[in-house]
């Protein structure tokens, strides 16, 4: 029985590093205070935006829409990159806008239509 809890716990212990990983889907986050290269965020971006669309939270026409406009606003506690899509065909005409909030290092923080 001892034997067997050993193996147990030796699985455990190997299997845990792989499954504790983040997906390939997870691939913008990053540690660090390094400013992230725009090309950089805007992939997030593509990527938060395709996510927001599978969850629903988005209308399938913003699939094919690139973005606007990226720069360095001045966020609430620092700076923040903001992304914006525009999309005329939007059945809401309050939504044509997107606006989508990293960090510097690239994290998502937030995303609106407002822009605040």
């Amino acid at each position: 029985m001892k034997h067997l809890i050993i193996a147990a716990l030796l699985t455990l212990t190997t299997a845990l590093p792989t499954i504790a990983m983040a997906d390939p889907g997870s691939s913008c986050h990053f540690h660090g205070k390094k400013m992230a290269a725009e090309s950089t965020v805007l992939q997030c971006a593509t990527q938060r935006k395709a996510s927001l669309i599978e969850a629903g939270k988005l209308e399938k026409n913003w699939a094919s829409v690139q973005q606007a406009s990226i720069d360095l606003v001045d966020g609430k506690k620092s700076k923040e990159w903001r992304v914006i899509y525009k999309n005329p065909a939007a059945t809401d005409s309050a939504r044509t806008s997107l606006y989508l909030f990293f960090t510097p290092p690239g994290n998502f923080i937030a995303a609106n239509h407002t822009g605040d």
